[in-house]
């Protein structure tokens, strides 16, 4: 959402005087979606922005910093090398989030600035590269932009996008974190969050320097990232599969405040079972039907992090 926000402003400051629409479509990683369908880029122009790369004619702007933005090295340097006015490629896995690396580019390459929009890019750069003091703090809800990251976590598709990004761009951040409808959308989800801490502190079990968590058992509503380290402080790792609404998923994940190096390429790990991320965190989901698969594949993935 962040990075939608981010790049409308670019866009629109480029073209001051265009009547210009967007849409916007929300998008994660399942089985069966490893890269964007060709029929979503269906407009004048086209970006995919903290996603996988999908290589298309149709695609004009691409931002991403993940590790596993490309399906291959070959297909990455491709990709750098047709950039071009008519398909620019943006690609820097250094970056934290893909919000300021879209903030960056647009101010060194173009000359835009976003300075209203700055506490939502320095809010985005530490929420996805968890740059919070403590695994308490990160697992905190009372700050209003914490719950407004688990209202767009949990509800945020397009029609919700469609109305969040425009109020980002014409309101403070915090203004819009403590507007009535987040704050009503967020209080199921406070109480949904509090039982998946109790099923995570019931179902959490150490095994040497990672601690696996099972909730596959039933479907969660919501989920406290981090609660894991909060609950488990000397743990480096933390394996979690949960069952979402149409797929099964394996998280996996670097405790930053474990005080331990980690030993690990997370993502090269969650890419072998077609998953991906970062080398801190990364993720893979499986069909519903393959629940005993994936319960295989956590702890073989908790065996090979406790080596």
């Amino acid at each position: 959402m962040a990075s939608a926000a981010v790049f409308t402003h670019l866009v629109r400051t480029l073209a001051p005087h265009e009547p210009l629409s967007f849409r916007y479509r929300s998008c994660g990683y399942g089985p069966g979606m490893q890269t964007i369908p060709e029929g979503w880029l269906d407009g004048d122009e086209n970006a995919i922005l903290d996603f996988r790369y999908t290589k298309s004619t149709r695609l004009s702007w691409y931002f991403d910093h993940h590790v596993t933005a490309f399906g291959s090295a070959e297909e990455a340097r491709a990709a750098l090398a047709s950039s071009d006015k008519a398909h620019q490629v943006f690609y820097e896995p250094t970056y934290g989030s893909c919000t300021k690396l879209i903030a960056d580019v647009a101010s060194a390459r173009f000359g835009v600035e976003s300075e209203a929009l700055a506490p939502l890019v320095a809010w985005a750069d530490v929420i996805d590269a968890a740059r919070f003091p403590t695994a308490e703090a990160a697992v905190d809800r009372e700050e209003p932009v914490l719950k407004l990251a688990s209202v767009v976590e949990h509800h945020g598709d397009g029609p919700f996008l469609k109305d969040m990004v425009p109020r980002l761009l014409e309101r403070p951040l915090d203004e819009v974190a403590r507007g009535a409808d987040i704050t009503e959308l967020y209080r199921p989800l406070a109480a949904a969050r509090e039982t998946f801490i109790k099923r995570v502190k019931q179902a959490g079990t150490r095994m040497g320097n990672v601690v696996l968590v099972d909730l596959s058992d039933a479907p969660i509503d919501a989920a406290a990232k981090f609660v894991t380290y909060a609950l488990f402080p000397e743990a480096m790792y933390s394996v979690t599969v949960t069952r979402q609404k149409q797929h099964i998923k394996i998280s996996v994940g670097y405790n930053p405040w474990c005080g331990k190096e980690r030993r690990h390429d997370i993502a090269a790990i969650c890419r072998r079972y077609d998953g991906g991320g970062h080398p801190v965190v990364g993720a893979a989901s499986f069909p519903l039907a393959e629940i005993t698969r994936a319960r295989a594949v956590a702890l073989s993935i908790t065996r090979e992090l406790d080596t």
